[in-house]
């Protein structure tokens, strides 16, 4: 597992981390990114369909390019397979292929837990964003598209979203982009998440960071440990 330790009482960036915003750079590199506090990553794993005596050794986020998944497999599900750690306080699974943290979002949040799901849906825009807590998504959106929300409160986030100047005061209209980049208007949305939860995700994770992987659905060749 990683650990990497922190004030949580400050931002990512304050503290010289490199916070979430990152990800919006990360499309085609992952299928996903489930954040989960108050469970081990072990447990993120087992909630998100793995054998927790399967996983394998650790492996890095370039060799699990090397492994044999298929997204898509007519008539059966795709593989999918989720590298797990720790950062900060919350539980992380780097989700690859035709991985199942969107289909469990509920069953991950059970019992109290909290868990922030990014999807960078490069094929489908915009890339979604979901929060919930205690087996329910309080809010959701997509990134870009932050005015149109869901979930029980979806207006939970709008402040940190007005703060980092995403949308104006009204929660609804956007604010100017000064002609930045798209990849720059959902950093921002990124950011404010993160900030608002501490959020951090070395880089790292997606090179040659080692980290035990599973396999959550399917059956991609990979060997446990």
């Amino acid at each position: 597992m990683i650990g990497v330790m922190g004030d949580g009482s400050r931002g990512a960036e304050e503290r010289g981390g490199e916070g979430i915003q990152w990800l919006a750079d990360a499309s085609g590199e992952v299928g996903g990114v489930v954040f989960a506090r108050g469970i081990p990553p072990e447990e993120l794993a087992r909630r998100m369909g793995a054998d927790p005596a399967a996983a394998s050794g650790p492996i890095s986020g370039t060799e699990i390019w090397d492994l044999d998944i298929e997204v898509y497999r007519p008539g059966d599900d795709g593989d999918g397979v989720i590298r797990v750690g720790e950062a900060d306080g919350w539980s992380f699974a780097i989700e690859y292929g035709d991985s199942t943290g969107g289909e469990l979002l509920t069953e991950i949040a059970r019992g109290g837990v909290e868990v922030v799901h990014f999807r960078p849906m490069p094929e489908q825009p915009p890339a979604l964003l979901d929060y919930a807590r205690d087996g329910a998504v309080l809010c959701g959106f997509g990134l870009g598209e932050e005015r149109w929300r869901w979930g029980r409160e979806p207006d939970l986030l709008v402040p940190e979203l007005v703060a980092a100047n995403v949308l104006e005061a009204d929660g609804v209209t956007r604010c100017a982009s000064g002609g930045a980049p798209y990849a720059g208007v959902r950093r921002r949305t990124l950011g404010a998440v993160g900030r608002r939860f501490g959020l951090r995700l070395p880089r790292a994770v997606l090179g040659e960071l080692r980290l035990p992987a599973y396999v959550v659905r399917g059956r991609p060749g990979l060997e446990p440990r």
